[in-house]
């Protein structure tokens, strides 16, 4: 991946997206699962992420459609990063050329001024 995409999903204190499943689907130790209770009375944002987990009902289908939604997000980034370089590619071509054009004016010009002379 681009290292432009790659701070999308930067790891932070909060637990990782499998423990967050785990914990929904019951299956982390009891050590594990009181790390998680014990992050989610300080993080809001994780707390959220876990509600709208549990609010799912085939919870086995969960990893396939993150899974699909960071392709789709990556996917809407590349675009509007291709977009944007697009646009700065014509803006230096038109640089360029105006540059060309006084370049090529300006002996123009001064040609023509050292025949006059």
């Amino acid at each position: 991946m681009n290292e432009h995409f790659n701070d999308i999903f930067v790891t932070t204190g909060c637990p990782t997206q499998q423990q967050l499943l785990d914990y929904v689907q019951g299956k982390l130790s009891a050590e594990e699962q009181h790390e998680v209770e014990m992050h989610l009375t300080d993080c809001e944002f994780c707390s959220e992420a876990l509600e709208g987990l549990s609010n799912i009902k085939d919870k086995e289908k969960i990893p396939g459609w993150i899974s699909e939604m960071k392709w789709d997000v990556l996917k809407k980034l590349r675009k509007k990063y291709r977009t944007r370089r697009k646009t700065e590619n014509y803006i230096s071509l038109a640089v360029i050329i105006l540059c060309i054009i006084f370049l090529v004016l300006a002996m123009f010009w001064a040609y023509h001024f050292a025949i006059k002379h």
